[in-house]
């Protein structure tokens, strides 16, 4: 008895088809162009890390609406402990961003408070050589010398930053900007004046560098 073969039936048993998906053609030894193509091919990009302040700002935007906008329709949907609730975290929210806004002030306060008392500190070392500048110029030893420029510049960059004299003739004597050296009974005085400038005060805005040494006029008491 004959066997009939099938239509479409081919002379050859199929074989199972095998794709080679190795990178490196192990016949070769070469890296094949597919390969090649797919690993040269740029992947997706990550979105670049955010730290600090930017991450957090970015969080609160992700998790819903601010706090402080929700208005009362809003919130008509919530029970009235979640009210309460709502409510309680206003305001933290805002005695947090108050005490933001005093520690901002506490620091910039601060931080000019210390920028003052250095600049205190450089002016106060550097006054005995302001003093004998002053000395010189009075016996007449700056004109025309090179130290009278340096005297100006000494005096024009500390006028910069507020630095100003304590003490004239004629004044009222002040204790908190005076130091009496000596005391001079006057006739005809009333009350303490300052007689002589034996050596100048400086103050920076209101801070008193130096008290200036004086010579005081007194009632004589006759």
């Amino acid at each position: 008895m004959t066997d009939k073969k099938k239509p479409g039936a081919s002379d050859h048993s199929e074989e199972p088809i095998v794709h080679d998906k190795r990178r490196i053609d192990p016949e070769t030894g070469e890296v094949r162009k597919g390969a090649a193509a797919k690993a040269a091919a740029p992947g997706p990009s990550l979105p670049e890390p955010v730290e600090g302040a930017e991450a957090a700002e970015g969080l609160v935007e992700a998790e819903g609406p601010d706090v402080e906008t929700l208005s009362d329709e809003d919130i008509s949907f919530l029970e009235e402990g979640e009210r309460d609730l709502l409510a309680d975290m206003r305001n933290d929210l805002a005695r947090a961003q108050a005490e933001l806004v005093n520690f901002r002030k506490r620091v910039e306060r601060d931080r000019a408070a210390n920028r003052e008392s250095v600049i205190a500190e450089v002016i106060r070392t550097l006054l005995p050589a302001i003093d004998d500048l002053s000395r010189a110029e009075t016996h007449g030893d700056l004109a025309g010398s090179p130290l009278e420029l340096v005297a100006q510049k000494l005096r024009a960059g500390f006028a910069r930053y507020g630095l100003r004299t304590v003490g004239e003739k004629g004044e009222a004597f002040d204790p908190h900007l005076h130091e009496a050296l000596v005391q001079l009974p006057s006739p005809g005085v009333t009350v303490n004046t300052v007689a002589d400038v034996i050596e100048p005060g400086y103050a920076l805005g209101d801070r008193l560098l130096r008290a200036a040494k004086v010579a005081v006029s007194v009632p004589d008491g006759s």
